[in-house]
């Protein structure tokens, strides 16, 4: 029990310095991103930390599994170097009550990989589904200011209105020079697409003028309504519709999309288990190699598996593969290369043995 504790608090700590080294990257980088778009006026500040909030379950779904398999590669791979592990042999201890103490804070870490993949990631990208439904409604209409030209699109059309309601949901006497295009009408209101979720501006009781340059001839239409799109969808929200569907629904779903979200929930947990039989023998090194001889092949080994596994299940969406096949079978191939790497060593061993 002593030992066991010894090397579950040395593996919770490289653990726990892990995932924040990679939660730190990962949410730095779309930080910069949700700034970016703060500071274009797209989003609002107050979206931009929520948004971090509600992703932190789906962050730490992916992060966790790599941050393990990194962790038993420096935990075990230093005990290795500094020859603890060769006094743990010589005292009787095997490898196979080794891996088994391994498998008790992984199997934590299973459920708790659950608990995020299944439960809080679907019902953050619920709220964030919520949240972009809200800013579609401000962002532009937003930053209007009535009596004002300002230009929006990044740059590409300049919008004015007379006045604003105070909701901020209708214009009057409004004016748009959408580069050749003219357009005046007497109010406007926005309207966001269910199906689509893109923005539209729709004019009511206007004209519209297309000029050409260097053509004298100049086109007038006038129209009672008229829709100028704003703004396409968010990919972050298309992808996020998939993800905020909670697990349940996906339970039964002849659907290919929620297949393969349902089978790719599933293998983040899998993935748990399986990744911690490939790092366990993967740590063994040589004293005189040093603790990271094998990191960098075995990083290469796991970020192949977690590509594999994207590259599925969006074949799996676009219907090019089975979905009775999935994601089970590379599962299945890297829980062979987990137990080949475990057991042949001993396998060569034994054969050397019986040779001489």
């Amino acid at each position: 029990m002593i030992l066991f504790r010894y090397l579950a608090r040395e593996l919770a700590g490289s653990l726990l310095a892990v995932t924040t080294v990679l939660l730190m990257i990962l949410m730095s980088g779309r930080l910069i991103q949700q700034l970016a778009s703060a500071a274009a006026g797209e989003v609002s500040l107050e979206f931009v930390f929520f948004t971090l909030l509600l992703r932190l379950p789906s962050f730490l779904e992916m992060i966790l599994p790599l941050a393990l398999f990194i962790s038993i590669l420096l935990t075990y791979g230093r005990l290795y170097a500094e020859s603890e592990m060769t006094v743990l042999t010589a005292t009787g201890f095997s490898d196979r009550k080794l891996l088994g103490y391994t498998m008790i804070p992984a199997l934590f870490l299973m459920v708790l990989v659950g608990s995020f993949t299944l439960v809080l990631s679907p019902w953050g990208a619920q709220k964030m589904e919520n949240l972009y439904q809200q800013q579609a409604k401000l962002t532009e209409f937003e930053l209007l200011a009535p009596g004002r030209f300002q230009s929006t699109a990044k740059g590409t059309r300049v919008t004015y209105t007379e006045a604003l309601s105070d909701d901020k949901k209708q214009m009057n006497q409004v004016f748009i020079a959408d580069g050749d295009t003219l357009l005046l009408a007497e109010k406007g209101t926005q309207y966001v697409s269910d199906e689509t979720g893109s923005r539209f501006l729709e004019l009511h009781s206007g004209r519209r003028y297309d000029l050409k340059p260097g053509n004298p001839e100049l086109q007038i239409l006038d129209f009672d309504r008229y829709g100028v799109k704003i703004a396409d969808e968010p990919d972050e929200r298309r992808k996020l519709r998939k993800e905020a569907v909670p697990t349940l629904d996906l339970i039964g779903s002849t659907d290919p999309k929620h297949q393969a979200q349902l089978q790719w929930r599933i293998s983040l947990i899998l993935m748990v288990p399986i990744v911690t039989l490939i790092a366990f023998p993967l740590s063994k090194v040589n004293p005189r190699q040093g603790r990271f001889a094998r990191l960098f092949p075995a990083i290469i080994l796991f970020m192949v598996y977690i590509s594999l596994l994207i590259a599925l299940t969006g074949m799996i969406e676009k219907r090019s593969l089975d979905p009775a096949i999935g994601l089970w079978g590379l599962h299945m191939v890297y829980l062979i290369i987990g137990l080949g790497l475990l057991l042949l060593p001993e396998f060569i061993r034994r054969r050397k043995v019986k040779g001489l």
